[in-house]
């Protein structure tokens, strides 16, 4: 197992996410905890002591699993993660209450590793707010023993990583981004680990497969990799890929079955980071699985054009992850914050923001599709 230094501590590299344990009959608050034990025991037998858990996971249940499982294990044989569930604004008030419910949910006297969870656009302004006291409280924690490291998760632009960091930053210890080698380019991965940087914040890793779909590539792409490294699955590229970047401290797996963690733990057992040429090779082909993507540069020029005022660059760029990923919760997530006149619906269609565009992208088209598919 390779392990990376984390101030006074030596992290397994490989971490065990718990948002996507096994279950039964595809009910996600249904976890199978037979499986998951085996899962568990596995990876503590191969060097793994990293574990993350979320009050939201598997609809609340993954706290409690988790806590059943590690409480086998001696407490100073694991680091514990969990996280303040700011994705929903109703808990904003309700930090004291979570936090205790959590510590009793995971059977534990206190938290390795705590984290802000999920900065983004529509909860930075109640992140910010004082008046919530979440900040002071969990700071308070930390003098008390009850936390030992606290940091933030973020899923939200550039901007809001950077306000969340200009206000709190000085307490972060860590940070988590969804980081691979396709969001390096299309959630501009590599200005966020450099905001970090300015901070002096190690990087934790979520999404490292990008939800699975770096688990696999076309054949062509698949045969560029096999030629570099005949010996390395598509899927370990991925895992490659972050074992190149210095700053990257943790990397979390949400193995779903023993099968793939046994081959996530058999990656990281050594390190083989990519030389220049592989990685100029794996960035080409995260390029080539962007064609699709508008290359919208934020010039704004389109804006000042819009009748309706619509903020096109941020909508074009919530399109590009929302119709890259063929779903999910960012792009929905982030409009949350945006006003009911300011959505992607709100396009009239009259097209004046393309007279403008020197991309020449078509933009009324592109958000007519956005409301379609949302």
């Amino acid at each position: 197992m390779i392990y990376r230094k984390f101030q006074d501590l030596k992290l397994s590299m490989l971490g065990m996410g718990t948002m996507r344990l096994p279950v039964k009959n595809q009910n996600d608050a249904d976890i199978d905890v037979e499986a998951a034990k085996e899962m568990v025991a596995y990876a503590m037998k191969q060097g793994v002591n990293y574990y993350d858990t979320a009050w939201g996971y598997h609809d609340g249940n993954s706290e409690t699993v988790m806590g059943e499982i590690l409480a086998e294990y001696p407490r100073e044989s694991f680091y514990l993660a969990s996280k303040f569930p700011g994705y929903d604004l109703a808990n904003m008030p309700k930090v004291k209450e979570i936090f205790e419910r959590q510590l009793e949910k995971c059977k534990v006297d206190y938290f390795d590793f705590y984290l802000v969870h999920n900065v983004c656009e529509m909860n930075i302004d109640a992140y910010l707010d004082e008046s919530y006291g979440i900040y002071e409280y969990l700071m308070e924690q930390k003098r008390n023993g009850r936390i030992r490291h606290l940091g933030f998760s973020a899923h939200g632009s550039y901007e809001m990583m950077e306000r969340f960091l200009e206000k709190y930053g000085q307490g972060m210890e860590f940070c988590q981004l969804q980081l691979n080698y396709v969001d390096w380019t299309l959630q501009a991965d590599k200005e966020k680990m450099e905001l970090a940087e300015k901070y002096h914040l190690p990087i934790w890793v979520m999404e490292p497969m990008r939800g699975g779909k770096l688990a696999s590539l076309p054949e062509a792409d698949a045969a560029k990799l096999a030629e570099l490294r005949p010996e390395e699955s598509v899927a370990a590229w991925a895992f490659r890929f972050l074992q190149s970047l210095p700053k990257v401290t943790v990397v979390l797996t949400g193995a779903s079955t023993l099968e793939q963690i046994t081959e996530n733990i058999e990656i990281f057992g050594e390190s083989r980071p990519l030389s220049e040429a592989e990685m100029e090779i794996l960035l080409s082909i995260a390029d080539g699985m962007l064609d699709g993507v508008l290359p919208c540069t934020a010039c704004h020029y389109c804006t000042s054009h819009c009748p309706k005022g619509l903020d096109i660059p941020m909508l074009l760029d919530l399109y590009n992850e929302h119709n890259f990923t063929g779903g999910g919760f960012i792009a929905p997530m982030a409009l949350m914050a945006v006003a009911e006149d300011k959505q992607p619906a709100s396009c009239i269609g009259c097209k004046s923001c393309e007279a403008v565009c020197p991309q020449q992208i078509k933009i009324a088209d592109a958000l007519k599709h956005f409301a379609q598919i949302l």
